[in-house]
């Protein structure tokens, strides 16, 4: 029977080739990934000034949207000590504010010595004081104030532009009062309480020249702030290493691209002259690359090692397939061939019975009953030895143990292997004589497999084994050493492996490759343990070892 050709081959190269390229593939991604997650940081470092601003800046709109409109609040009715403490609050939550001037005013339709005047309204400064934190208010001369002061001049300008521009029958929005009361330049904010309805009314019909004399009182203050006090909110500190306030047109001689980086946002409103300033080194936008970066590396090198574990795997099963293979085929070959030989005997025997042209004498009688017998007997044996072992290996031998003197145990067996093999040297040892408590049917071909093995597997002139059993205090150890051919170091893991055959001349008369495994089996269906030490053109020791 020729040897078939192998369905799956072994190709190193083509291995080689795999590994190189999902390597290249994992190189590849960890560099794309990596610019990516550069160009993604550095993109991150301009467009996210918009929250470190809004935060900034949030003090401010606060003070812009909220504080300062309590003044309406007061209905023109501050005075020294309400100002004051209304200061001294703003002072507290808005360290940013230097110092307040606060005017109040009165608008009537009379004449007034101090003011400015719109046909028949009349504006007069009544009390002007400025307020800093932790000082006493200063009082300012309201006629100098009146005279010299522009933040004054141009509120009151506001006011009489509003009066004579407004029309009771609406409700004005928020960005006409806003455009009234507010005026907004760098480094202060100026903010005036605006007529009542009421008083509007009033106030129309004094350009008319039909009003009763009346007086109005109001407030403006005028804050004015320090950039160097605005406290800088960094929210993303991992972005920027850096941040200040500079003039917005600020631009330093030596900033150099190559080794930092550089952006800005303008402040709004009173800061409007101003900018923040962001900046961080290139080693410092690294390493948050780096940061970033290396949990999608990790992922990146976790996806490579389990496409390399599937693509092993895959080898790994088809290396098992293979093996698998070859030894369903040495075992369907080498099994036909134990099986065809005594077939063939048992059929050239019977042919000659049938076919004999006189009556066979008693001699050949006994001579083809022997032969078919003994043919009869392989066939059965070899048919126990595989029904045993699937008995085996599905748990369902029956043990049936007995009380089993060693010495005389093992005798038998060498008495009856140097009558089936003359020329094989048999010798035991048993040390520390004991009954030992077993099945001695399975222990019987445990001994049967192991001498058949070592005469099968020597040479000759070396057909020689020697059976050593050691009682030891709770196992009872079996020790078969022959002088056998051996069996290389890269086979020793293989021996008791179903169908396994290591590849020899004495291989190639038949051999399913069931004896040892047979034997291991029965060893691990009795609690015990078998291993081998071996070297080639030595000789082999198998050691078996057994509970009591």
């Amino acid at each position: 029977m020729t040897k078939q050709k192998q369905l799956y081959r072994k190709n190193l190269l083509l291995i080689i080739a795999f590994v190189v390229l999902i390597s290249g593939i994992l190189i590849a991604a960890l560099l794309i990934t990596y610019g990516l997650t550069r160009k993604y940081v550095v993109s991150e470092f301009s467009a996210r000034t918009i929250g470190v601003l809004e935060r900034t800046m949030r003090p401010y709109n606060d003070l812009f949207q909220k504080k300062i409109p309590e003044i309406n609040a007061y209905q023109g009715f501050l005075n020294k000590k309400s100002a004051s403490e209304y200061a001294d609050s703003v002072f507290s939550n808005y360290r940013f504010v230097k110092d307040i001037d606060f005017y109040h005013f009165t608008i009537s339709n009379r004449k007034q010595a101090i003011g400015s005047s719109n046909k028949n309204i009349q504006i007069a400064l009544t009390g002007v004081y400025n307020f800093k934190p932790g000082k006493s208010d200063t009082v300012k001369n309201s006629v100098n104030v009146a005279k010299d002061n522009d933040d004054f001049k141009m509120m009151s300008a506001k006011v009489n532009s509003y009066i004579l521009s407004a029309d009771t029958g609406r409700v004005y929005t928020s960005e006409d009062t806003y455009n009234t009361s507010y005026d907004v330049k760098p480094g202060k904010i100026s903010y005036i309480n605006i007529p009542r309805p009421e008083e509007l009314k009033v106030y129309k019909q004094s350009l008319k020249g039909n009003a009763p004399l009346s007086v109005y009182q109001h407030d403006m203050m005028t804050f004015h702030l320090e950039k160097r006090r605005l406290l800088i909110k960094n929210t993303r500190p991992e972005l920027y290493q850096r941040i200040s306030i500079k003039q917005i047109i600020y631009d330093p001689l030596e900033n150099d691209e190559g080794e930092n980086l550089y952006t800005e946002i303008a402040l709004p409103g009173a800061f409007s002259g101003y900018k923040l300033y962001f900046e961080s080194s290139k080693s410092f936008i690294t390493n948050e690359v780096v940061r970033r970066f290396l949990p999608i590396a990790a992922a990146v090198i976790v996806i490579y090692l389990f496409v390399i574990l599937i693509g092993w795997l895959i080898f790994r099963n088809l290396n098992v397939n293979q093996k698998l293979f070859k030894l369903q085929y040495d075992f369907i070959n080498n099994f036909t061939h134990e099986f065809k030989t005594p077939v063939s005997v048992i059929k050239i025997a019977g042919s000659n019975l049938r076919t004999a042209e006189t009556a066979l004498s008693e001699r050949q009688q006994k001579h083809y009953g022997k032969i078919l017998d003994e043919e009869a007997d392989k066939l059965n044996n070899l048919m126990n030895r595989l029904l045993s072992f699937t008995q085996l290996e599905n748990k369902s031998i029956q043990v049936k143990k007995e009380e089993i003197k060693l010495d005389d145990f093992v005798q038998k067996y060498i008495n009856t292997f140097k009558i089936k093999y003359p020329h094989f040297t048999l010798t035991y040892q048993v040390h520390n004589e004991c009954y030992f408590e077993s099945d001695p049917v399975l222990l019987g071909s445990i001994f049967q497999n192991m001498i058949e093995n070592a005469y099968k597997y020597s040479p000759p002139d070396r057909k020689e084994l020697n059976i050593d059993v050691d009682c030891q205090r709770k196992d009872v150890v079996f020790l078969f050493a022959d002088k056998g051919i051996g069996i290389p170091k890269a086979e020793i893991d293989n021996v008791f492996k179903k169908f396994y055959r290591i590849q020899s001349q004495y291989n190639q008369n038949g051999s399913v490759g069931l004896g040892l495994a047979f034997c291991k089996e029965l060893v691990n269906f009795m609690n015990g343990e078998i291993s081998v030490k071996s070297k080639v053109d030595q000789g082999s020791e198998f050691k078996i070892v057994l509970p009591y």
